[in-house]
């Protein structure tokens, strides 16, 4: 099905379109700035707190399963709930909601809606939802009928189907994402969602079948899932956040933080380009064949690159925080931790930025919704083929878990890259709550644990087709561009930049992280553990 947009408005992007919110302009960041885009929101169901984050005031609600009950109420008005699509976030999301729901005895009504003979609907049927119960049915029929559209359908189908998605709903619906690309596209063309038309967001830091897995642990342990953003883009009922803030609660969300769609968007699109996909995995590609220059055999190159990341160094964050791994160093390895960040902060920054241009300008937008537009004639294939990811299934086999490297180069560069990819977040305005959880928490807690149990190749493989999208397009640029600057500038004897290692040591995120590590979900993922949600997308 092709675009219903003319050519011509796809390439006449409005002048105001993508221009810097006043929320976000850019600003110097010191150890004593602020973000300057400051979230509070009330609620009169669910109870708020105030939080710090790096001297900055946010307002969050924290989850748990003791909030099950409020969820109807909050839902007033409310019967139907349509979760259109099938692919990553759906499955998850629709099984928590449906779980919740029943668990407090409603009578809300989750109902999944596909295409017309869509190869989904025997998943569908395998997880309990069935046309003989009204939980499964024809996408637009199921849009007509339902009070809550929850539309997780890819982000290029959405660009493709937002006309006839918008006036099958009825008038009195409200609209729910989980990402705001379909936002940032109607930016890029000038459009707008119908102004009568409740929309709303709610958008799980992590992948899927994270969402899923965090919720079915914690039916056992009364707790846990994936911290989730939520975003009230138009409110015309006055009833938007607390659907809202239902819908993350009845994901299991351990907390969720307000941003905005337009915020959302950038940041997400921008972040799995960089550090949660695309940046880690240029990074293993050039890491494997610079250890393996220095002498090392195959499987230790890959040892010292991919499993120090996934194995020792994302762990080590996840519990204490980014500055951590680099205390645990000393002597020469903290000197080789600081040459190699000092040599890569720059190089990955150059890229990043270009990434959040891209987005906030709308080309990388253009670019998921034209490879959407190929992918019949160009399916996309797997990565997994190669060398890297080859030896990689052997060391996951033969693994070690209690003795993989801190190793100190790995970890500057990483972690580097990390910091940068902060940096353009908060130079651009956007809040810690949400540049934490889109550079460290998703990165740690979600996505880095399913890459060390399967491959950062598996990762790539099975995640969001925006996001595979953009990893494929943005990794070999982290790959080259730290090969030809920064290990050459390590290489020749270039000294280590003290003044940036000592912005590092002092950086205001570190307090920001560290108060999100106490938000964070009350378990780890457990990988290993029978699940009932969707997991691999590519066969």
């Amino acid at each position: 099905m092709k675009l219903s947009v003319a050519i011509g408005a796809l390439v006449a992007v409005s002048a105001t379109a993508f221009a810097p919110n006043v929320a976000f302009a850019p600003r110097s960041l010191t150890s004593t700035s602020q973000s300057s885009l400051k979230m509070a929101f009330e609620s009169k169901i669910f109870t708020t707190e105030e939080v710090t984050f790096a001297g900055t005031k946010e307002t969050i609600v924290r989850g748990g399963r003791e909030l099950f009950p409020l969820v109807p109420k909050a839902l007033e008005g409310i019967k139907n709930i349509g979760v259109i699509g099938w692919g990553s976030q759906a499955p998850a999301q629709a099984q928590n909601f449906a779980d919740t729901l029943a668990e407090v005895g409603s009578d809300i009504k989750v109902t999944i809606g596909l295409r017309s003979g869509s190869s989904s609907m025997d998943e569908a049927r395998a997880q309990g939802f069935s046309e003989e119960e009204g939980t499964l049915g024809e996408m637009y029929d199921v849009i007509r009928q339902s009070d809550l559209v929850m539309l997780l359908i890819s982000d290029a189908a959405q660009a493709k189907l937002y006309k006839e998605v918008f006036a099958a709903m009825k008038p009195t619906a409200i609209l729910g994402l989980s990402h705001g690309f379909l936002l940032g596209h109607l930016d890029s063309i000038g459009e707008t969602f119908p102004e009568n038309m409740d929309v709303i967001a709610v958008c799980p830091k992590g992948m899927g079948p994270s969402v899923r897995r965090l919720y079915e642990q914690g039916k056992e342990v009364g707790g846990s899932g994936i911290n989730a953003s939520f975003g009230v883009h138009q409110n015309p009922t006055g009833r938007a956040t607390e659907v809202a803030l239902a819908w993350g609660v009845a994901l299991g969300s351990p907390f969720m933080f307000e941003t905005t769609l337009r915020s959302e968007y950038k940041s997400d699109i921008y972040g799995e380009r960089g550090i949660l996909l695309g940046a880690v995995h240029g990074i293993v590609e050039t890491l494997y064949r610079r250890y393996q220059r220095q002498g090392m055999t195959k499987e230790q190159a890959f040892i010292e690159s991919s499993e120090s990341i996934t194995g020792n160094i994302v762990k080590i964050i996840s519990t204490e925080g980014i500055k951590a791994v680099y205390e645990k160093l000393e002597g020469d390895d903290k000197k080789t931790f600081q040459a190699a960040y000092s040599a890569s902060y720059l190089p990955a920054k150059e890229v990043l930025q270009e990434i959040y241009d891209e987005v906030a300008s709308g080309n990388e937008i253009r670019t998921v919704i034209m490879h959407g537009d190929r992918i019949d004639k160009y399916p996309v294939g797997k990565i997994d083929g190669t060398d890297t990811w080859k030896v990689g299934e052997k060391v996951r086999a033969e693994r070690d878990e209690d003795n993989i490297p801190l190793n100190p180069f790995t970890a500057g560069v990483y972690i580097a890259t990390m910091m940068a990819q902060i940096d353009v977040l908060l130079e651009a305005g956007h809040p810690y709550s949400e540049v934490v959880n889109e550079s460290v928490i998703e990165a740690v807690d979600s996505l880095c644990p399913y890459m060390h149990y399967q491959g950062i190749a598996f990762m790539v493989d099975n995640c969001s087709f925006t996001a595979k999208t953009g990893s494929r397009k943005w990794a070999p640029r982290f790959d080259y561009i730290l090969d030809q600057l920064a290990y050459t500038a390590v290489d020749n004897g270039k000294p280590v930049d003290m003044d940036l290692i000592a912005d590092f040591e002092n950086h205001t995120v570190h307090q920001a992280v560290e108060e999100c590590c106490k938000l964070r979900p009350a378990v780890d993922i457990s990988l290993f553990a029978a699940t009932s949600t969707k997991e691999i997308v590519i066969q």
